[in-house]
C-alpha cells in the first residue's frame, strides 16, 4: 500500500502582488512560485495535502494565502503571519480563526534584528493568546534563538509549537553542537514538534549528498520520535540547493530503517494531529 503523504511546509510567492523583505531582485526565487507549478511534483509522490506557510509579514500576504487556500483543495491549511506586538492581536487571532483553513502562525523570527524579541512584554501576551486559545505556532529559528525559545516554552508550557527546519543547524560545516542540546531540551516539552524540512538548504547547495543530513536527522529522530516529526519540503526555497526530488528523496533515504507505522507518523500522521486537519 502506497504512503499517503502531507507536506507540512511549503510556500507560494507573487512577488508584483506581495512585498517580501528578504527578496532581492536577482534571487532565483524573485518570480512566481504559484499552485500550478507544485501540483506535478505533489502528484509524482503522492503527496495529497500540504501546509501553506507564510513567507512575508503582511496582511496582504494573508489574503493571498487565504485565496489560494480556498481555490485549490490540495491545501489542507495555512500558517499566516500576525503582528504578535499589535494592542489587536486577540482581535486579529479571533478574526483569523474564523477563516477556513486557518490553522497557526508564525513571526519571521530569523529575520528579526533583535534576537530576544519573543522575550518582549507585547509578545509574550500574545503567545499566552494563542496559548489559550490553543493555536499552532511555529518557531523559525536559528541556534541562536533556542535558549530564548526554550523560556518561551518553559513559560507556556501548554503553547502548540512545531520547530521549523529543525532550527536550521550549520549542517554544511557539519556542526552539531550547540544546537543538539538545545534542541533535545526544546524536545522535552511534549508539546513541541519539528518538521523535517529546510534541510538541503543549510549544507552545501553545490556538493551536498544525503549523508550529510543523516546526524541531524538522528538526533532529531532520537529527540522527539518519530510521532513528532513532519515531513516538509520547503519548496520553493529547497530549490536554491535541488529539486522537490532532492528534498524528499533525501529525507527518504535517512528514514529507509523505519518501520511502517514510524513512515506513516512523519509522512502524514503527525502533521495530520498537530494542524488537526
Amino acid at each position: 500500500m502506497s504512503l499517503k503523504k502531507i507536506d507540512s511546509h511549503q510556500h507560494f510567492l507573487k512577488p508584483d502582488q506581495v512585498s517580501y523583505c528578504w527578496m532581492k531582485p536577482d534571487m532565483p526565487l524573485a518570480k512566481d512560485f504559484l499552485p500550478s507549478d507544485l501540483k506535478p511534483w505533489l502528484d509524482q509522490h503522492g503527496v495529497q495535502k500540504t501546509i501553506l506557510v507564510e513567507a512575508a509579514d503582511s496582511e496582504e500576504e494573508n489574503e493571498f494565502l487565504f485565496q489560494l487556500a480556498a481555490d485549490n483543495d490540495f491545501i489542507a491549511g495555512v500558517v499566516i503571519w500576525l503582528d504578535m506586538e499589535s494592542p489587536d492581536f486577540a482581535d486579529d487571532l479571533a478574526r483569523s480563526m474564523k477563516i477556513p483553513k486557518f490553522v497557526g502562525i508564525r513571526p519571521m523570527i530569523e529575520s528579526i534584528e533583535d534576537e530576544r524579541w519573543m522575550l518582549r512584554p507585547t509578545v509574550k501576551n500574545s503567545f499566552s493568546k494563542l496559548q489559550e486559545q490553543d493555536v499552532c505556532f511555529d518557531f523559525l529559528t536559528h541556534p541562536k534563538h533556542l535558549p530564548y525559545a526554550l523560556q518561551i516554552l518553559a513559560e507556556f508550557p501548554e503553547l502548540r509549537t512545531v520547530i521549523n527546519h529543525i532550527s536550521k543547524p550549520p549542517i554544511k560545516d557539519g556542526v552539531l553542537d550547540p544546537w543538539a542540546e538545545l534542541i533535545e531540551k526544546a524536545g522535552a516539552h511534549e508539546n513541541v514538534f519539528c518538521k523535517l524540512s529546510g534541510m538541503i538548504t543549510e549544507a552545501d547547495h553545490q556538493a551536498w549528498k544525503p549523508a550529510d543530513l543523516a546526524p541531524y536527522i538522528r538526533h532529531i529522530l532520537k529527540v522527539f520520535g518519530s510521532n513528532r516529526c513532519m515531513f516538509g519540503s520547503d519548496w520553493p526555497v529547497c530549490l536554491l540547493a535541488g529539486t522537490y526530488d532532492d528534498a524528499i528523496g533525501a529525507l527518504q533515504e535517512n528514514l529507509s530503517d523505519l518501520n511502517p507505522q514510524e513512515l506513516e507518523n512523519i509522512f502524514w500522521g503527525t502533521a495530520s494531529r498537530f494542524y488537526r486537519i
